[in-house]
């Protein structure tokens, strides 16, 4: 697979194997996104006891993109501070908005190996909402 492909092998194996998908018991919140352009469907619950993200769950129905984006966020943030997850949403949107040609220099010390695997979308400007759509979702969750 070559550098410019949108559909990097983890984003591929994740949205077919999906292993944060279903939904939290004891949730204490919940958030939806929906992209009317592309049709991806995401429904977050998830469970945060003093300040840290204990479980995150997702009901995704949309391309691979977001199906996987959805589970590597949840396995991204789960154990982290509500402020840590807040934040790593935020670094993950800049490396997708930031042009290739620009390299952020902390990104790489930043952002989980996983969520790197989005980074080829830069050049694929039309499907950042479908990378970003749980993202939006979680912190509408967060922030309730």
């Amino acid at each position: 697979m070559d550098g410019s492909s949108c559909y990097d092998a983890l984003i591929l194996f994740r949205s077919r194997r999906p292993e944060f998908s279903g939904s939290v018991e004891g949730e204490t919140a919940t958030a939806q996104g929906n992209n009317p352009v592309c049709g991806d469907r995401v429904t977050l619950s998830l469970r945060a006891t003093d300040g840290t993200v204990a479980a995150v769950r997702h009901q995704t129905r949309g391309c691979a993109i977001c199906m996987a984006s959805a589970d590597l966020m949840a396995e991204a943030v789960t154990g982290h501070s509500v402020t840590d997850a807040l934040e790593l949403g935020r670094q993950f949107a800049d490396m997708l908005e930031t042009p290739s040609s620009q390299t952020m220099v902390t990104e790489e010390d930043v952002l989980p190996v996983g969520l790197q695997a989005f980074r080829p979308l830069r050049t694929h400007r039309s499907r950042l909402r479908c990378a970003t759509l749980p993202w939006t979702a979680l912190g509408e969750a967060l922030t309730q």
